[in-house]
């Protein structure tokens, strides 16, 4: 077999530890080499005998590092993306790519120039219920979709000390989980011809946006996404109705709650998720769907085998899409204005 590519992870916090660090070692092609992080004894602590790097520099500078995955703070996103690219090294940013569209346009349009390899770790996409519900939608198993709600809802009443909650440039919940509700929803439906939105700071204490509620407008459907810190009894993750019935589904997909535990891609219970799917039909008779299983190792074995001349998980020009959408909804909660969603080129 050939040697894994080597992979550097910058940024050692929560997506750096619970996502990138597992989901890397778990796929074949590709053997994480080095960490940058200030905090040697954390990365150690999980990983011992990890190379740390305490900046960028060193890793770059290696001409064994083929991939570069960056999972720091969002406003840190555009300037080491194009530090790595500008280095000749393919690239893996966590969502969202930039803080703004026109940021994440100059990182694509580098990658580009420079022709290094560029994907978006929008890991949403292979939640074991998104690609049941994909699967249904495709099947016409409730028809032509009308309504489609989509919820990342929590209850979490104490503002946390972190930078998501903090007030700054690419903190707040829509930025936090608007770009997986935003990347689900253009998968399924493509790029709507509006949006409306509110985004409110709702828990005491809370100095970002901690609330949103954003609306995408399509001819014959309507798409809702949601997101809110003070929902204590939980709400449907999925709700989507169309001509021939209904599909609803509860609970999050397993995989990050997994992680976080230390249960890794393969160990018993992998992914499974307990809570099913239900189909209603016309009649209104709850039936269930047996759900497809999640797989968040699929986003490195697809990068692997991109690295080998295969196709990146998710392409760039799908970013942009998610980007204009996240922006015009902002937009629209600012000045209380239904926004169209910019061209992406």
């Amino acid at each position: 077999m050939p040697a894994p590519h080597n992979v550097a992870l910058i940024g050692y916090g929560y997506a750096g530890k619970t996502f990138h660090a597992p989901l890397i070692e778990a796929a074949d092609g590709l053997a994480l080499a080095a960490v940058v992080s200030r905090d040697a004894a954390k990365v150690h602590a999980d990983l011992p005998g990890m190379r740390v790097e305490p900046d960028l520099a060193a890793v770059l500078a290696d001409p064994s590092i083929a991939l570069v995955v960056i999972a720091t703070p969002n406003d840190s996103h555009a300037p080491l993306a194009h530090a790595a690219i500008e280095a000749g090294k393919a690239v893996v940013v966590d969502k969202p790519l930039a803080l703004t569209l026109a940021e994440a346009r100059e990182i694509v349009a580098h990658a580009k120039a420079r022709g290094v390899l560029l994907s978006i770790f929008h890991n949403r996409r292979w939640d074991g219920d998104f690609l049941s519900i994909r699967h249904a939608i495709a099947q016409g198993t409730i028809g032509e979709v009308a309504h489609f709600e989509s919820h990342f809802d929590r209850f979490r009443p104490v503002v946390r000390d972190r930078w998501r909650e903090k007030p700054g440039p690419g903190s707040g919940v829509w930025a936090d989980l608007g770009p997986h509700l935003v990347d689900q929803a253009l998968c399924l439906f493509g790029s709507p011809t509006r949006v409306i939105a509110s985004l409110g700071a709702l828990r005491d204490g809370a100095t970002t946006d901690d609330w949103a509620h954003v609306v995408l407008e399509y001819p014959r459907l309507r798409c809702v996404l949601n997101a809110g810190m003070l929902v204590a009894g939980g709400s449907p993750r999925f709700i989507v109705h169309g001509s021939g019935g209904s599909l609803i589904k509860h609970g999050l997909d397993p995989q990050e709650a997994q992680l976080v535990r230390g249960i890794r891609p393969g160990d018993a219970g992998w992914a499974d998720d307990p809570q099913p799917m239900d189909f209603y039909n016309v009649e209104g008779a709850p039936s269930p769907v047996p759900l497809q299983g999640g797989d968040y190792p699929q986003f490195y074995t697809k990068m692997a085998a991109a690295l080998d001349g295969g196709d990146v998980p998710v392409r760039p020009q799908e970013a942009l899409f998610v980007m204009a959408v996240v922006e015009a909804a902002a937009l629209a909660a600012s000045t209380g204005q239904a926004q169209t969603v910019a061209t992406i080129g």
